[in-house]
């Protein structure tokens, strides 16, 4: 029986443990600027204004870009030397000339 209570005793304290935890959470979550509706810094930007827009494009772009410019018959809308702004631009009018947009 001792066994028992030692075990209620130590359930006990995991539960009060993981309720300080999801207390903890909470007040993290309203610290967090991002989760605050009214914030705006992290909506989508025009690539134009991407800190990043220069550098060349990713893996994942060249390929989508690779397979919109075969679906369209147009092979010259890939260039593999696009940084990540042009490229986005590109696969924006491709996807628009297509409708998949």
């Amino acid at each position: 029986m001792a066994g028992t209570q030692a075990n209620k005793t130590q359930a006990s304290k995991s539960d009060s443990s993981k309720s300080d935890t999801s207390k903890s959470d909470a007040s993290k979550a309203h610290e967090n600027p991002k989760t605050d509706p009214k914030d705006v810094s992290n909506q989508i930007k025009d690539p134009s204004e991407w800190t990043t827009g220069g550098e060349p494009m990713t893996g994942a772009q060249a390929s989508y870009l690779k397979t919109l410019s075969e679906e369209a018959k147009d092979p010259d809308a890939f260039d593999p030397d696009l940084d990540k702004a042009e490229a986005s631009q590109r696969i924006d009018a491709l996807r628009k000339e297509s409708g998949k947009a």
